[in-house]
């Protein structure tokens, strides 16, 4: 994961942000199936502080408040009871009118909306619940109910982060308000309500999940550029270590794997009698490309580098020497700790290797002058 930030804009913080990657992928990582669902992670930014307080939630992180601004900001070992159904009364299914032609008739329907609401209330008091999240929103009076029988609440929570809190939480997903029951309701160590600095900005915290297979990871930037680039540094960080348990091997960087791959193909050539030699020759002196490219952005002399990768590699028979681009003062790879996944270098030679295929298949290009199009040929 360091190797994989190093060339990043996020470099400067690269060792806790690859302690961070490690940690969320073994969190939420199947090792029976030797497989990582990163849809379980989630990655998630707010603008302001600094990089270095981004920081692993054992849990998930919304991007929403309480609905009632005098609702507690913490509650722990809540019963938390997600619903897909909204706090209003129910809608009739046809086209309807209503006419109010008198102060009792309007009484009369806030007397009906009343009771719809104390309803709805008591069914989830009387499971047990101790916090509502619920997708859609509801008006100022159910709000305010809700408040004064001491049920906090959270609204226009997102489809996808109901699911993610109802893995987290071990919940049930409630669509109907007479389906709710103690048994559907999630629970987890501790809800919060977080602010950021003198601004309005608030987000969720649910932390201390029971099952722990889904993870935020809360990344803080001066702005939403710095954001971005962090994300998705933070994504590739996240790719390489979910392929590292999909295939335990490595291979050390720094382009000593190519130049030792190289010279493993120059040598099988020189053992062709027959005119594929040059071709696999070729493609031993392709593989070269990869370290000259890592010296000339490094601001090396790309001939000098490999020449001495090279030297060291034959000399004195170590494999994991390569280019030196971090002037560390050592061409062996293992000593600077520099590697790659097996699967990822594998993946990369395999499909350079089918578009020059590909490109070789096209036998022929007919390229159309200008002058042709002008009619040059009577047409």
């Amino acid at each position: 994961a360091r190797s994989t930030l190093d060339s990043k804009v996020v470099n400067r913080d690269r060792d806790r942000l690859a302690k961070i990657c490690v940690d969320a992928v073994l969190s939420v990582a199947d090792m029976e199936r030797r497989d990582v669902n990163l849809d379980l992670i989630k990655v998630d930014g707010k603008v302001g502080g600094r990089l270095e307080e981004t920081t692993l939630v054992d849990g998930i992180v919304i991007d929403k408040d309480f609905s009632h601004p005098q609702m507690p900001k913490t509650i722990e070992n809540p019963k938390i009871a997600i619903l897909t159904c909204p706090f209003e009364p129910p809608k009739p299914k046809t086209k309807h009118t209503v006419y109010v032609s008198s102060a009792q008739d309007m009484k009369d329907l806030h007397e009906q909306e009343q009771e719809y609401f104390h309803k709805m209330v008591k069914m989830v008091k009387d499971s047990g619940a101790t916090l509502v999240i619920c997708q859609w929103g509801f008006d100022d009076e159910a709000n305010y109910l809700l408040y004064r029988n001491e049920l906090p609440a959270v609204r226009w929570v997102g489809g996808v982060e109901l699911e993610l809190i109802a893995i987290a939480t071990g919940g049930r997903i409630i669509p109907r308000f007479e389906e709710i029951s103690e048994q559907k309701l999630g629970t987890c160590g501790v809800v919060r309500e977080v602010g950021f600095g003198t601004t309005k900005d608030r987000m969720l915290f649910i932390e201390k999940c029971p099952n722990s297979r889904a993870v935020t990871i809360f990344i803080r930037g001066g702005s939403s550029m710095m954001i971005g680039e962090a994300k998705r540094a933070i994504h590739d960080a996240l790719c390489m270590v979910r392929n590292l348990i999909r295939d335990p091997r490595i291979v050390y960087g720094g382009g000593s794997a190519e130049i030792a791959a190289s010279r493993a193909v120059c040598d099988f050539a020189d053992h062709v009698k027959t005119v594929d030699q040059y071709a696999i020759r070729a493609f031993g002196d392709a593989l070269e490309a990869v370290p000259i490219n890592l010296a000339i952005n490094s601001g090396l002399n790309p001939v000098k580098a490999l020449s001495e990768a090279r030297k060291a590699q034959v000399e004195d028979k170590n494999p994991y020497a390569g280019i030196d681009c971090m002037d560390k003062g050592t061409l062996d790879m293992k000593v600077q700790r520099v590697f790659e996944t097996f699967h990822g270098k594998t993946s990369q030679l395999r499909l350079a290797t089918q578009v020059v295929k590909m490109i070789l298949k096209v036998d022929d290009v007919i390229i159309t002058h200008p002058e042709q199009q002008q009619g040059g040929q009577g047409y």
